[in-house]
């Protein structure tokens, strides 16, 4: 397929569902590069990390008039045929349940990634929106089975195999919009185009799912293994080559290009994508996803772990935060609840071989990525090191020794005899044998926190200003385990 670079994007109408996402942004704010009369970033929020984006990445200009952050809910349907109107092509990013404790919401994930597309495919033949391109996943196609170089002619994984309701409901929602291409409009001539894309795991600045709970785990020493053999690989894809994929999916919707009018050459069609492949001799996936993070934890001054466990190992953990944090189920929603360390389906996604051919995608619509996975890590790198300029802190066992630590002796000096108040003194007073020692010890250690927790306030104004209070807390919490992180930013 052969277009210019703007066919079927100057002075059209686009609506990203998602669209105040990792993504969705990236894709908007390329939209509005491109020409595009307006685009419509509709979304649950407001704001995200990403919105500020939309309005100042070289692109000022967007909330004034090109581009219009709506907020809505692609489970209701009056939203989505309201955001709809005037539209001439649909970008359906918006989706729930893909990791952590929402994995685990099935009625929420169901009622979103199944019900909301409906309603985005229903809205499009009433509101004669001519294309429609799904942000599906792998997981349509891969469950639990290893898969080496697979491709669009793959069946789909049977849908009561799925160990999570993420894979089931987007393999449900893929068929639905596939099977719609073609379908006619409600209230004129014409028809809708459909096609779906398959996007291996995205990364780049800014990815809001995976690398900050891995980098956050890693910072707190809580990513105690690797998970499968050394030879697992799986597939990666920069932002910017899907983002690339999607806008070449829509021009492979178009059926009103001159010498090629009839059905488009990506009509009902699935397509694979990732980054350069290594047998294109570019560093690139396929990769084993913990060497895949090595270069950027090392970066950060975070190791990978040494001890590996067996898939079947890892599935027993998976399977049992799985059943915990059911048991937890009306608590899922709290920002307070923390993420489980493992579930059975990111088990099988790092540690089962699974990883595709975007062949189709070269052939048919012209895709290959632009920017290769040595560029797209090392941007990565970069964000995440400008990240790692705010508040740095040492790992959870060393909050765990100091916080329980002081509130211990604290407990052990002044309190009544309650609860477990006499084990905690008898324990207390094993080491420093009197009660006027032990207040002592308390005092001095409290006057200690807090003159270095002053000290690194004033020290942070020089080397960190605008993370002054975060050092302030952190140091009256853990004293010198958090100043000397401190003391060694500023000699760098």
């Amino acid at each position: 397929m052969h277009l210019s670079e703007n066919e079927g994007i100057e002075n059209k109408s686009f609506l990203v569902t998602g669209g105040l996402g990792f993504v969705g942004s990236s894709l908007c704010i390329e939209l509005i590069r491109r020409g595009a009369k307006q685009v419509r970033a509709f979304d649950l929020r407001t704001q995200s990390p990403f919105s500020d984006n939309l309005k100042t990445s070289g692109v000022q200009f967007i909330q004034a008039y090109r581009c219009a952050i709506m907020v809505g809910d692609v489970s209701r349907k009056q939203d989505v045929e309201k955001a709809l109107q005037g539209v001439d092509c649909v970008f359906h990013l918006a989706s729930y349940g893909m990791s952590g404790k929402e994995m685990l919401q099935y009625g929420r994930v169901d009622e979103v990634n199944i019900n909301g597309t409906c309603h985005i495919i229903d809205a499009c033949t009433e509101k004669g929106v001519r294309r429609l391109v799904y942000v599906s996943t792998y997981n349509v196609i891969f469950g639990s089975k290893e898969i080496t170089n697979g491709n669009e002619s793959l069946p789909y994984f049977p849908i009561d195999d799925h160990v999570d309701p993420y894979g089931r409901s987007k393999s449900i929602a893929e068929q639905l919009v596939l099977k719609s291409s073609g379908r006619p409009f409600k209230k004129k001539n014409g028809c809708l185009y459909t096609c779906a894309i398959r996007p291996a795991a995205i990364y780049g600045p800014g990815e809001e799912r995976h690398l900050p709970r891995i980098i956050n785990l890693a910072k707190l020493g809580m990513l105690p293994f690797k998970i499968g053999e050394p030879n697992v690989k799986t597939d990666w894809v920069y932002v910017d080559n899907l983002v690339l994929a999607l806008i070449l999916a829509s021009m492979g919707l178009l059926d009103d290009i001159p010498g090629k009018e009839g059905k488009p050459v990506a009509s009902g069609q699935p397509y694979f994508i990732s980054d350069v492949r290594l047998f294109l001799l570019c560093p690139g996936s396929p990769v084993n996803s913990f060497e895949f993070l090595r270069p950027i934890l090392k970066s950060l001054d975070y190791d990978l772990p040494k001890t590996t466990l067996k898939v079947s190992h890892a599935l027993l953990l998976g399977n049992f935060f799985w059943g915990l944090y059911s048991l937890m189920y009306p608590l899922l929603h709290k920002t307070w609840l923390p993420q489980p360390l493992l579930l059975p389906a990111e088990v099988y996604k790092v540690g089962v071989t699974h990883y595709f051919s975007f062949l189709k995608a070269k052939e048919e619509l012209g895709y290959i990525p632009m920017v290769s996975s040595r560029e797209g890590t090392a941007s990565t790198i970069s964000y995440w090191q400008e990240r790692k300029r705010s508040v740095e802190g040492p790992t959870i066992y060393t909050w765990l020794f100091a916080v329980v630590g002081m509130l211990w002796v604290f407990a052990a000096a002044y309190l009544p005899d309650i609860g477990p108040v006499p084990f905690f003194r008898a324990v207390a007073l094993f080491f420093f044998r009197s009660m006027w020692v032990l207040q002592t010890v308390f005092i001095l250690s409290a006057a200690a926190h807090i003159g270095e927790a002053i000290y690194a306030w004033k020290l942070a104004k020089e080397v960190d200003p605008a993370n002054a209070t975060d050092w302030f807390w952190q140091t009256f919490a853990l004293g010198i385990f958090s100043l000397r992180y401190l003391l060694k930013k500023r000699k760098l």
